[in-house]
């Protein structure tokens, strides 16, 4: 029975809503009770500022008359005693006509005499309150069941503290990771932030897409080159979601041995295979409730592409080496620098996970495109290195800003930043000059520097472009929520005035 009880009581404090938990344990001590001592009426009241406040009832005297019903401990000396010794107490005939009172006096209508307990719950140094027992029966509880009543009392006290303990631990931790969070967002600006400031018509038509994707469960596929800043966008896509206070996990589909990307990303059971010595859990069940971004999908072998499906329809899978069928909720984002379009062709990717996680794919533009970005940029990221590095107020000359804008930048904002780094340990003092650039001299975007100039469009073809995109994604759609103006966020009128400028007619997009 004890066994049973503590289980129970377990999977009472095991939710993450400290309300909601305390009241679970309510639940399962007063039901407890039942099993060991009879009762008409049992309560549970939580001392609060010398006052008992009722907060959880049960039995077939229990209702809504019992709302907001408190005591005052000072006008219960017999109550306050039973706290202060921590001991059931079963009240007598002459203890309720001598003595103080039944605490349930001008509430509910017993009969004088009848079977009345109270149950200190106390647990280390602290005394949560009392457990009222009543029977409508006149007659009072044997010493024996008052015996098992403090034995559940006790326990039920030391669940109580427990329980607090851990409340109190989590919202240290909440504290602290918000701390932390703060901190991180004054060294590096936050993803958000980044993309509010962005000078690039392309990264603001961007932004207008994430704000209306982030609130939904929606699979995301994010495209771009490498360095691109896939995993930030990503992450500023789960902070604006309802699952920003949940976990955010990524995982490099393409830097795990395909022997172990199942364990990575469902656990495992100990046994399942050679070296699995412990039990272990995995992506999904670590980022359940929250996020879970798979970098480099294109690189993730087919067997597993079948497993991944299932999650994505049914939010179920089986560890490693387990027949039991777990369940999780976890929003799916995906990134790649393939055309996974071309994977399905070559037989490489399964195109039902295909068009499942391409629901709303969002096109990160190259650096080369975005050059307006490029004092923002380098802000940024001089002030992160200046801190790691011991360098602060790091900022780059003209001539040398001039001389960034110049470059092709192949690896996009990681190079940028590997860079910057590099300059920033070259130069004399915080102000980074052109001669500091000398890795730009040996880098791979200055070998062919026509073939990058050749790929960089207008600023009206690139929209033009996007706008096709979009177009193409809805079918040819302009008004409704499905629609391509919503998807782009403009007014209907306004994209059938840039379509108008721009020579674009929504009849061809469909012919042939």
């Amino acid at each position: 029975m004890l066994v049973d009880l503590t289980q129970d009581m377990k999977w009472a404090m095991a939710s993450s809503d400290p309300e909601q938990g305390l009241e679970r344990l309510f639940r399962v001590g007063l039901d407890w009770m039942a099993k060991v001592v009879p009762y008409d009426l049992a309560a549970i009241f939580a001392l609060e500022k010398g006052k008992l406040v009722l907060k959880e009832s049960r039995g077939p005297l229990a209702g809504k008359k019992l709302a907001a019903h408190s005591l005052d401990l000072k006008a219960f000396p017999s109550i306050q005693h039973a706290i202060e010794m921590r001991r059931a107490h079963a009240f007598l005939e002459h203890d309720h006509a001598e003595g103080d009172g039944d605490p349930f006096d001008g509430v509910l209508d017993l009969p004088h005499g009848h079977s009345c307990m109270v149950v200190p719950l106390c647990g280390g140094d602290r005394c949560f309150g009392i457990m009222t027992l009543d029977r409508q029966a006149c007659e009072p509880y044997e010493e024996e069941r008052v015996s098992l009543a403090e034995v559940f009392g006790f326990l039920l006290g030391l669940a109580l503290d427990h329980f607090n303990e851990r409340v109190a631990f989590q919202r240290l931790h909440s504290q602290e990771k918000f701390r932390s969070e703060l901190y991180e967002r004054d060294l590096e600006g936050s993803e958000n932030t980044a993309f509010e400031k962005s000078a690039s018509p392309l990264m603001q038509l961007l932004y207008r897409q994430v704000l209306q994707v982030a609130p939904t469960d929606t699979p995301v596929l994010i495209l771009g080159e490498t360095g691109t800043g896939k995993e930030r966008l990503a992450n500023a896509i789960h902070r604006l979601s309802r699952r920003a206070q949940m976990p955010f996990l990524r995982l490099n589909c393409a830097a795990i041995p395909e022997n172990l990307l199942e364990s990575e990303l469902f656990g495992h059971k100990k046994g399942a295979f050679t070296g699995a010595s412990a039990e272990r859990l995995g992506r999904f069940q670590a980022a359940n409730g929250g996020t879970l971004l798979l970098d480099e999908m294109g690189e993730m072998p087919l067997a597993l592409q079948a497993k991944l499906l299932r999650v994505l329809q049914e939010g179920t899978f089986e560890p490693v080496g387990s027949d039991k069928t777990i369940k999780v909720d976890v929003r799916i984002m995906a990134a790649t620098h393939r055309n996974l379009h071309k994977s399905v062709e070559s037989g490489k990717f399964r195109e039902d996970l295909y068009y499942r996680i391409n629901v709303f794919p969002l096109q990160l533009p190259a650096l080369r495109d975005r050059l307006e970005d490029l004092p923002l940029l380098t802000g940024s990221l001089l002030q992160e290195i200046g801190e790691r590095i011991g360098k602060r107020h790091l900022v780059v000359q003209p001539e040398a800003l001039a001389r960034l804008t110049t470059y092709a930048w192949p690896g996009n904002v990681r190079e940028l930043a590997n860079v910057l780094e590099r300059a920033a340990i070259l130069c004399r003092g915080t102000r980074i000059q052109a001669t500091d650039l000398a890795l730009l001299d040996t880098a791979i975007g200055n070998r062919e520097p026509a073939k990058k100039t050749a790929s960089i469009t207008t600023l009206d073809q690139s929209i033009k472009a996007h706008i096709l995109a979009v177009l193409q994604h809805c079918e040819g759609k302009i008004y409704g929520s499905d629609g391509a103006a919503r998807l782009l966020g403009l007014k209907p009128t306004t994209l059938q005035s840039k379509m108008k400028k721009l020579g674009i007619q929504k009849e061809v997009l469909f012919k042939g």
